[in-house]
């Protein structure tokens, strides 16, 4: 199909107003909404006008549609993210510990340079790059004090993989050859290696829509995380879309029961859901009655 050229001109937030106006959108408070467009930006704010759309092809809106109902999807997609962003911390230093920490008494303070043990050459080339490039913008006390004390061209895995981003450190358990350093880390987590590379895959790529503060609550996600035939700990045991927010969601959760036992992330969630009763959480694959699953008990 032939492309067209792009020549649609800038609008500022008045004339926005005005337009969608004319499209079928209300506007319960407009002083406000042109206060939210100037800082949010209309661009932003679409993809959470989109619910609201009665014709697509034509822009228009359903009848009592309101820039106000937008808004609110907004906050929720926010708090969302917010929720999502804390646990993802924990759930990497986790694994960052533990990649460290196995692989270093398996395989020596530097296994991370060993290129035998990893099963292709030009990924590992590339990654060690990463590293050093990450490792040279590092500002970290420890890092500065190892650099001006010792010869070595990296630190030791435990103090290497703290500034290695979550990206690179996906790569690194990709790429390194399976074993039973592989499985005694996956094995940690109740899982098998090849679904917690998965995993691990599908957190660095959430975690970015986060850091991004880009939709997320109806998101199609690009990349998903494999459904294991069994774990060590409850989890659901309905099969659900797994390119949806419920998914990610859930392993989350999942994660949770090793790394923070008495976490409250369920009492959050259910409360986030209360807060915002008007939210469609079937748009996020939650499936009916998925409170009584195991893993959210």
């Amino acid at each position: 199909m032939a492309k067209t050229v792009f020549n649609a001109q800038s609008l500022t937030s008045g004339p926005q107003i005005q337009l969608l106006k004319s499209r079928g959108l209300s506007f319960i408070n407009e002083p406000k909404a042109q206060h939210l467009l100037d800082n949010i930006s209309y661009f932003r704010i679409k993809s959470y006008l989109l619910p609201l759309v009665q014709n697509k092809q034509a822009g228009t809106f359903k009848n009592g549609a309101k820039f106000e109902d937008a808004y609110t999807l907004y906050k929720f997609d926010s708090a969302l993210r917010k929720l999502i962003c804390a646990e993802m911390e924990k759930i990497e230093v986790s694994l960052r510990t533990q990649i460290s920490q196995e692989f270093s008494q398996t395989h020596g303070s530097y296994w991370f340079l060993n290129q035998s043990l990893f099963c292709n050459a030009n990924k590992h080339t590339n990654i060690l790059s990463s590293i050093d490039s990450e490792l040279r913008r590092s500002d970290d006390d420890q890092i500065l004090t190892f650099k001006n004390t010792y010869s070595n061209p990296f630190p030791p895995s435990w103090m290497t993989m703290e500034v290695t981003s979550f990206g690179t450190l996906s790569l690194l358990l990709k790429y390194v050859i399976g074993g039973r350093t592989k499985r005694n880390i996956a094995s940690y987590y109740g899982v098998a290696d090849t679904i917690l590379e998965s995993w691990i895959h599908t957190f660095v790529y959430v975690r970015n829509i986060c850091a991004h503060h880009s939709r997320l609550w109806n998101k199609t996600l690009r990349v998903t995380g494999a459904f294991p035939r069994k774990t060590a700990m409850p989890f659901i045991q309905t099969k659900v879309q797994n390119d949806k927010v419920y998914y990610i969601l859930c392993l989350v959760r999942y994660m949770l029961q090793t790394i923070n036992p008495n976490s409250s992330f369920t009492a959050r969630l259910k409360k986030l859901l209360n807060d915002y009763p008007t939210v469609d959480i079937k748009a996020m694959g939650f499936p009916a009655n998925w409170e009584n699953e195991p893993l959210w008990q």
